[in-house]
């Protein structure tokens, strides 16, 4: 009897350590990685002002910005995704920068781009030097695939970047 139970506790053992992988293989899955962070951004409200221009955000065409500065504990939200690696790419932000978000305009009217949308923005393509403005003129369009960058920039003009490619000389 004691030798059948030790068999069935061992079993059970080597059963949890199956499930537990189970669960972190799951819980590592890119796709609801991304999905996790989509509920982070938070939503654009009418009186939200840009961090970094005091612009009001939803007055204005195309790719809005957030990111989450984790010294402060708080979203800065921006009028335009090139307000936003103005501000991110700046040597003192670089770091408190935890967190990015942008609209995926291939999912989104450019005129006035929808909350549900926000994506990755470190993961995202972005199109830099199209004809399509933003609130400060020309601005980066955004998207989740580089065949919707292209198909983008194959329309409006421009080159298709990765994020971290982008600089400030390019801006």
């Amino acid at each position: 009897m004691h030798k059948l139970l030790i068999q069935y506790l061992t079993k059970l053992k080597y059963l949890n350590i199956i499930l537990l992988s189970v669960v972190i293989t799951a819980c590592s899955d890119p796709q609801a990685e991304q999905n996790a962070m989509v509920h982070r951004a938070v939503s654009i409200e009418q009186s939200d002002e840009c961090h970094l221009c005091g612009m009001l955000i939803s007055r204005f065409p195309g790719p809005k910005g957030e990111g989450y500065n984790k010294s402060t504990q708080s979203m800065q939200k921006f009028c335009s995704t090139k307000d936003l690696f103005n501000y991110i790419l700046q040597p003192d932000n670089q770091r408190q920068i935890k967190e990015v978000y942008v609209h995926d305009m291939s999912k989104t009217p450019w005129q006035k781009p929808e909350d549900e949308y926000f994506i990755d923005g470190r993961e995202a393509w972005y199109v830099i030097g199209s004809s399509q403005k933003g609130s400060m003129g020309s601005t980066l369009a955004s998207f989740s695939k580089q065949k919707d960058a292209t198909y983008f920039a194959d329309q409006f003009g421009g080159k298709v970047y990765r994020f971290d490619e982008i600089t400030l000389d390019m801006l």
